[in-house]
């Protein structure tokens, strides 16, 4: 499948990765999903809320939506707000770096903030 489009990446399953995306390939993928962004080689996105109950559901979704994945981002949760922070550690030969599932995932936790259309 081509990946072009957000609603490509929803459609995903993560599966295990050995080797990182280049940079070339990692910016458009981010391309794809423009609240997010590249931010010292992770893909990073503020997502915000209302109020802390909001905060904290939004958290709960993302929770069970990345144990599925088996793929889990870095959180800073705070009142009203969640910064999410994906990257893959397990490839470059465990030096870290970008995997397409660190996308699949981003475009998950849009879909879950996402506008019923």
């Amino acid at each position: 499948m081509k990946i072009d489009s957000a609603k490509n990446l929803l459609a995903l399953h993560c599966a295990p990765a050995k080797d990182a995306l280049s940079d070339t390939e990692a910016a458009r993928l981010a391309a794809l999903l423009p609240a997010w962004t590249l931010e010292n080689g992770k893909l990073a996105r503020t997502f915000a809320f209302a109020d802390y109950y909001k905060t904290l559901a939004f958290v709960n979704a993302l929770a069970y939506v990345t144990h599925a994945q088996d793929h889990h981002p870095e959180l800073t949760v705070a009142y009203n707000r969640c910064v999410v922070r994906y990257d893959t550690h397990s490839v470059n030969n465990g030096k870290g770096g970008l995997s397409i599932n660190d996308f699949i995932c981003a475009a998950k936790a849009d879909a879950l903030v996402a506008e019923p259309q």
